[in-house]
């Protein structure tokens, strides 16, 4: 298993495709999920699918455990996410940032497979992605009908 572990950060919208292609397929529990109004942060903790490894023939696909963390967040709401459901696994499909006005600020939407998202306002992008654990192997690849 591979142990060159990710450390990725966006301060805009183009840094924030590329953490959102890092975080695809993604899956995290609901009480992996924490907001601090105090400090302006909002934190998911996940088992991110290791895209960025080479798969040769014989290659296992893998997962790490990651922390996404959004910085400067004012509020955070989500739509078909049950907060009170702890054991509930969630997919993460991808992250992506709505201006809201002429200024820096915005919503980041994390957009979940069923049609749930969790929206975050924010003063500015301020994103960042580590993994926290060497990788294992996956049950399989994640797979997407076209």
């Amino acid at each position: 298993m591979s142990t060159d572990q990710l450390k990725l950060m966006a301060l805009d919208e183009e840094d924030l495709a590329i953490i959102s292609a890092h975080v695809q397929d993604a899956v995290f529990l609901s009480k992996d999920v924490t907001f601090s109004r105090v400090a302006g942060q909002f934190q998911l903790l996940c088992n991110r699918f290791v895209w960025e490894n080479k798969r040769g023939f014989f290659k296992k696909p893998e997962r790490r455990r990651a922390a996404l963390v959004f910085k400067r967040v004012t509020a955070v709401r989500s739509i078909g996410l049950d907060r009170k459901a702890d054991d509930e696994v969630s997919n993460l499909l991808s992250v992506t940032f709505e201006k809201t006005g002429e200024g820096p600020e915005g919503s980041l939407i994390i957009t979940l497979s069923g049609g749930g998202e969790i929206v975050a306002d924010v003063e500015c992008i301020e994103v960042l992605l580590a993994d926290l654990s060497a990788s294992w192997e996956a049950r399989g690849k994640p797979h997407h009908p076209r």
